[in-house]
């Protein structure tokens, strides 16, 4: 998706203290421009793109924590994009509500990814940071895990461990476990360890088959109750088998979500 960039003038841009005020401001105003949000890296190069007369290292500072700084008029949404506040009536009902079928309404995906990615962290200790991916970040047809994280050694640990990749592919809709089985194989080749997220609901037999490919690939498999996007309940079926992914592509899926997970 090529994303226009919205000019707006910029007055007293390089006196300080007011830079950084003035680039948050900047971008308030690029997300009021842009409905369907936008992306830490698209954010970003948008404000170098409209304000030539900062760099990068500025930009990047403005951006942390916006969300927070601009809590009244910037908010992320559950699959990491920052939307401004006019819009999030929107994203409530878009995250909360897909289409009818089997007689009900049916929570989205997306509305599952932050809470995997807290479980993955704090319950399965699998990573010391995750977050939220999903869309078409890579821009690929192998795919963009809907969770992504990293495992690194912490200071109080005395013996140092290498940095590992974690991914994860959720999927609500029981008509998309062989496909999204697919795509938690394909985030091997990236990531160290990957995971299958399916609905508790899935039917034994499902269930039983998926446990035993998950067993013979290295893959984990997880269920999780898909009508409680507040409180799925994780549970971990079948742990995974950490293997060294080809860190050619490592590097290069991850050099688009840098910031994003390692700042």
């Amino acid at each position: 998706m090529n994303i226009a960039p919205v000019t707006y003038p910029e007055v007293g841009i390089l006196k300080s203290p007011s830079i950084l005020e003035n680039i948050r401001r900047q971008a308030v105003r690029q997300l009021l421009a842009h409905k369907p949000g936008l992306r830490y890296a698209e954010l970003s190069k948008l404000l170098v793109e409209t304000m030539p007369a900062v760099n990068g290292s500025k930009v990047a500072t403005a951006l942390h924590n916006l969300e927070v700084i601009k809590s009244k008029e910037v908010f992320k949404t559950s699959n990491g994009q920052y939307r401004h506040q006019r819009f999030k009536s929107d994203e409530v009902s878009r995250a909360d509500l897909e289409s009818k079928g089997n007689g009900g309404v049916r929570v989205v995906e997306s509305a599952f990814y932050g809470t995997f990615a807290d479980w993955l962290k704090n319950d399965a200790e699998a990573v010391t940071h995750a977050i939220p991916l999903g869309g078409n970040v890579f821009r690929d047809r192998w795919g963009t895990p809907d969770v992504i994280g990293k495992r690194e050694s912490r200071r109080s640990d005395v013996i140092k461990v290498p940095t590992l990749i974690v991914a994860a592919e959720i999927k609500v809709d029981m008509m998309d476990l062989v496909t999204g089985f697919g795509q938690a194989c394909a985030y091997r080749l990236f990531c160290h360890s990957s995971y299958l997220v399916i609905p508790k609901q899935t039917s034994e037999l499902e269930t039983a088959r998926l446990e035993a490919l998950c067993e013979i690939s290295g893959i984990a498999l997880v269920t999780f109750d898909r009508n409680s996007p507040h409180s799925p309940s994780f549970k971990l079926l079948v742990r995974p088998r950490t293997h060294q992914p080809d860190m050619g592509y490592t590097n290069r899926y991850l050099a688009m979500i840098e910031r994003e997970l390692f700042s």
